[in-house]
């Protein structure tokens, strides 16, 4: 199978699982490993990150009013009852920070897992029933959270923190980390994902952008478990990175659009079981071919 085919199935299986609670970087690494691409290989491994880029830029493109909304109502918000250090643009702010840093300080253990399909089975598995079970609950009890004007700097803090776990445990999903612990800190389902797709912005952003810059860029390239080596990026491989890409941009354009009118109607609790599901299937796999 030539890397242009391979390029359009990894964007497929990117845009439709990036913003739902299931991992993309599970599903694009069990991917990888059933079309026989190297899980080690540092192009491949610079790839399946970049490629995020695409969903990233459907989601702004989705969320471009929410986004510019929040810039013109900075400081005072919405409702004119807001400060600089309580607008939602600030609480996003804070909230990628307290994943970036401590992100960054366990760059050699986010490195170390992320090949790791044990890893990834177990964390796909126990993620599906914390999702299954935060969402029971919360769905039982009346949220003091229902808009993203109403948040506060605590919920903020307590929400990035949690997003550090699907950085360091490939597997865990950013979504569902920001999800749930949004319904755990008083959130509804609407306004905790909404978050969830605020915060995946910069977060993204500054993932896919510092891990091409180490890749193509010599001096920015680090010694440890996580580095991803220098590489030399001739056309064919810049046209198989735009192809991943363009196709997740479509695919996670309509993924998010259908996803935002699902959650309400229906919850998660499908997602849930799915990843259990995966899960276990993986780890029952990996018994068998050890």
């Amino acid at each position: 199978m030539n890397d242009y085919l391979l390029s359009v199935i990894l964007g497929v299986v990117e845009g439709l699982t990036e913003f739902l609670p299931v991992s993309s970087t599970a599903h694009l690494r069990i991917t990888e490993a059933l079309l026989h691409i190297s899980l080690t290989d540092p192009y491949w491994k610079m790839y399946t990150i970049v490629i995020q880029l695409g969903a990233i830029l459907a989601l702004m493109l989705l969320f471009l009013g929410r986004i510019v909304r929040m810039f013109r109502t900075f400081p005072n918000g919405e409702r004119r009852n807001k400060t600089w250090l309580t607008h939602p643009l600030t609480l996003t702010l804070v909230a990628f920070v307290c994943t970036a840093i401590p992100a960054k300080l366990l760059t050699k253990l986010v490195g170390e897992n992320l090949e790791n399909l044990r890893v990834i089975a177990f964390a796909l598995l126990i993620g599906g029933i914390v999702m299954w079970v935060v969402d029971a609950w919360a769905s039982r009890r009346e949220s003091s959270t229902v808009h993203v004007e109403q948040m506060n700097f605590g919920q903020a803090i307590w929400i990035g923190l949690c997003q550090v776990l699907s950085a360091i445990v490939p597997g865990t999903s950013r979504s569902m980390s920001t999800i749930a612990a949004g319904q755990i800190a008083g959130m509804n389902r609407e306004t905790a994902l909404e978050f969830s797709f605020l915060l995946s912005i910069p977060t993204m952003i500054a993932a896919t952008g510092y891990s091409l810059l180490k890749a193509v860029h010599p001096k920015a390239a680090e010694v440890g478990a996580e580095a991803i080596a220098p590489l030399v990026m001739g056309p064919e491989r810049w046209i198989v990175l735009i192809i991943g890409m363009a196709v997740s941009f479509i695919v996670a354009y309509v993924v998010v659009a259908w996803f935002l009118k699902w959650v309400t109607r229906h919850g998660f609790a499908p997602f849930a079981i799915y990843r259990m599901l995966l899960g276990a299937g993986m780890l029952v796999w990996l018994h068998m071919h050890p």
